[in-house]
């Protein structure tokens, strides 16, 4: 018998410490029990083990301690002399649980005080028996189904009851096994997500986020930021996020770090939607950025995508095969000029510009200020034409010695070209030579007047008529009084 008992207090002790579950009801609730088992009298005594019904009332006063008022009644039969005996206690204990009472698993002991009473029915002369006895119960509360309200209760209670002609104190020992329902008190929910501890599979979610039916929080964009915590809900998949689920986006192109491809855009570009910048126009300047979107192709352009156009006249440099076109001169489409003057058509017609009316000086090579836009004009023509070779040559008529006409007429081309350079300091010394013809080439009859200053004249000359040729070939231009569209 004692060893039965000391296996059924091991068993009971090892149950109590077995793992918490989930918790449940909390707060001051109540719990009633209804309970069954046997009455394991101490072997002194004169009893027969026998079955007992108990019951309890249990009030919650904290989490690990509660009160609670407690009976058992059991029917035995007394052995001496064959009559039946009942014994019973009522009384008041205090239960201290070894685990919130939440839980699905709360172990517990408890001990208090009892008034037992020992009634023999059918032996002569024995009276019945009243005390107050001390009691100790070791036991558990165990959920039942997931309900969490109703428990099973194991328990094991040791009555010390002092028998009839004894000096000492009996252990009447009392393992039950019933249910208990929990009234009152609240369910328990330990992350306050709105779903009790004993149906929360995820009993750790943080505050604030929304949870499913099982507790667990939710996460619609899959961006591993919780509903209810995520301020950019629809955040695209793959895209990396700060703290509050908002995708990051290093280079403030509009795709987030995570998606983009091309993750150090520079700012105000536009981009494709795996973030890499767009080029319309292939100038390698990138659209958003490019204030002249529209660049044709092969053109160099500057840092702003507009295409480099040295002489302004509309055609990019990589195209423009008159690259020197003097401004707001109508061109074609290759820049070269769509009207030009009389002199230019000299220049391409004959390989040479004859100019009779610019003004020197009586006897001198200094040129006078009303000739500098005629000059000014024959630059603006020899500007376009880098390629070519010019010979400036001055001539005289026949006045005065040969030997001074001949002196003069080269410090008179020098003069020219000095005047031309001052204008036009980009042509190259190297593109130019001067020289003096005195009266030795003339236009026109020395004998008139007219002749004469016909034959005081400066030329510019072609020296390279294979390079002539190649500017004349891929240059159209209007005659005087053709429009475009027209052309011959």
């Amino acid at each position: 018998m004692i060893r039965s008992r000391a296996a059924l207090l091991a068993s009971l002790a090892a149950a109590c410490v077995a793992a918490p579950a989930p918790a449940q009801i909390i707060g001051r609730g109540f719990e009633v029990s209804a309970q069954g088992g046997a009455m394991f009298f101490d072997p002194r005594s004169d009893f027969k083990d026998a079955p007992l019904g108990a019951g309890s009332l249990t009030w919650r006063y904290s989490p690990m301690v509660a009160l609670e008022l407690s009976g058992l009644v059991s029917k035995s039969e007394h052995e001496p002399d064959g009559g039946d005996a009942w014994f019973s206690t009522y009384g008041a204990d205090v239960r201290l649980n070894l685990r919130e009472p939440s839980g699905r698993v709360v172990p517990f002991v408890l001990g208090g005080i009892s008034s037992a009473r020992s009634r023999l029915f059918g032996a002569s002369e024995v009276d019945d028996l009243d005390r107050g006895v001390p009691t100790a119960a070791l036991g558990m509360l165990l959920n039942l189904g997931g309900n969490q309200r109703w428990y099973a209760r194991l328990q094991v209670r040791d009555t010390w009851f002092k028998d009839r002609g004894r000096g000492d104190l009996s252990n009447d020992i009392s393992p039950t096994l019933g249910v208990t329902y929990v009234w009152g008190g609240k369910p328990r929910d330990s992350d306050t997500d709105g779903v009790r501890d004993w149906l929360d599979r995820c009993p750790e979610t943080p505050l604030g986020a929304k949870v499913d039916a099982h507790g667990c929080p939710t996460d619609a964009d899959g961006d591993r930021v919780f509903d209810g915590l995520d301020e950019c809900e629809n955040t695209p998949q793959g895209c990396v996020v700060d703290k509050k689920g908002c995708p990051l986006d290093a280079d403030g192109d509009g795709v987030c770090d995570g998606v983009d491809k091309c993750a150090d855009t520079p700012r105000g570009a536009t981009v494709d939607p795996s973030g890499c910048p767009l080029d319309g126009d292939g100038d390698g300047v990138f659209d958003g950025l490019d204030q002249c979107p529209n660049t044709p192709t092969g053109c160099a352009v500057d840092a702003n995508g507009c295409p480099l156009d040295a002489d302004g006249d509309g055609v990019c440099d990589a195209h423009d095969q008159c690259p020197n076109t003097p401004p707001d001169a109508k061109v074609d489409p290759s820049g070269c000029p769509l009207e030009i003057s009389e002199k230019e058509i000299q220049l391409l017609d004959v390989g040479m510009i004859r100019v009779e009316n610019i003004n020197f000086d009586t006897g001198k090579a200094s040129i006078r200020a009303e000739s500098d836009s005629l000059i000014r004009e024959v630059g603006q023509i020899l500007v376009q034409y880098p390629a070519l070779k010019i010979e400036i040559g001055g001539h005289t008529d026949i006045t005065g010695s040969r030997k001074k006409n001949e002196a003069l007429s080269k410090e008179r081309a020098d003069s020219v070209y000095a005047r031309i350079k001052a204008l036009y300091p980009a042509l190259p010394d190297t593109q130019f030579t001067t020289a003096g013809y005195g009266p030795d080439k003339p236009i026109a009859s020395n004998a008139t007047v007219l002749g004469r200053a016909k034959n005081r004249r400066v030329e510019f000359k072609v020296l390279n008529t294979e390079a002539l040729r190649i500017e004349r070939e891929k240059r159209h231009y209007l005659k005087k009084d053709e429009t475009p569209g027209k052309q011959p």
